[in-house]
């Protein structure tokens, strides 16, 4: 990944359509960036994890951070660079996103909203951080591995999330035990191997809904026994079911 890194003095803002697959090559800037997805979904990778939001998601991207963007389903992106930091944060992280904050992006990306007044633009600006600063943060985190055992497991399972191999069974392919990985996962990736598992699916669930795959079917591709479960999951993560997610 990132092999040839464009550097961008300026995060830019505005309005960057984006069909299935299609995507922004890695680059980073000096300044801090917000992406957000009011169509589709958008997934932010770097060098340390990756993050994906959906339309009541957005993604905020610190100043010098190597990134690239990738658009899942028929994606509409909103970029807001920002020169100040309003949420103190140095590393990505996933926000909620309100109806308010939805329709401050959208308004302050559209097209024609830099014919605003300075003033006005910038009152709406304002608005735009205070509920920036009030968005809570959201877990849709997928951090990258770094141990080769560990790194070996998590790739068994992006390949294939819906394999429902024990830690056990998954360590011993890796040649490891159960107990050094079930560390490495709380060491390395800050959280316990089952929910590992749960981020990866969810990650990899919003990726298929994009798509426009049945639900039925994501629930059987992503690990789930039942669509009915795949859906409360889905819903206590994200505050809306799976088949509401593109019709928002």
């Amino acid at each position: 990944m990132m092999s040839q890194i464009r550097h961008l003095p300026l995060a830019p803002t505005g309005q960057r359509p984006l069909a299935p697959g299609a995507g922004i090559d890695a680059h980073r800037h000096d300044t801090h960036q917000i992406a957000y997805a009011c169509r589709g979904v958008v997934s932010v990778t770097t060098g340390t994890g990756a993050w994906v939001a959906p339309a009541n998601r957005a993604i905020w991207i610190p100043a010098g951070t190597v990134h690239e963007h990738r658009a899942h389903g028929d994606t509409d992106l909103r970029l807001v660079g920002l020169t100040r930091n309003p949420l103190g944060l140095d590393r990505p992280a996933v926000l909620a996103v309100g109806p308010l904050l939805r329709e401050l992006l959208i308004a302050y990306t559209t097209d024609d909203a830099h014919a605003h007044h300075g003033g006005e633009r910038e009152r709406l600006l304002t608005v735009l951080l205070d509920q920036l600063r009030a968005a809570p943060e959201q877990p849709l985190h997928l951090p990258t591995p770094r141990d080769p055992r560990l790194a070996a497991v998590c790739d068994a399972l992006r390949r294939d999330p819906s394999d429902g191999r024990t830690l056990d069974r998954l360590a011993a392919g890796a040649g490891s035990s159960d107990r050094t990985l079930s560390r490495l996962f709380r060491a390395e990736l800050g959280m316990t191997f089952p929910q590992w598992r749960t981020q990866l699916r969810l990650h990899h669930a919003l990726l298929l809904l994009a798509e426009g795959v049945a639900v039925t079917t994501v629930a059987h591709r992503c690990g789930w026994a039942s669509a009915s479960a795949f859906i409360e999951v889905f819903r206590r993560s994200f505050g809306y079911t799976p088949g509401r997610a593109f019709t928002m």
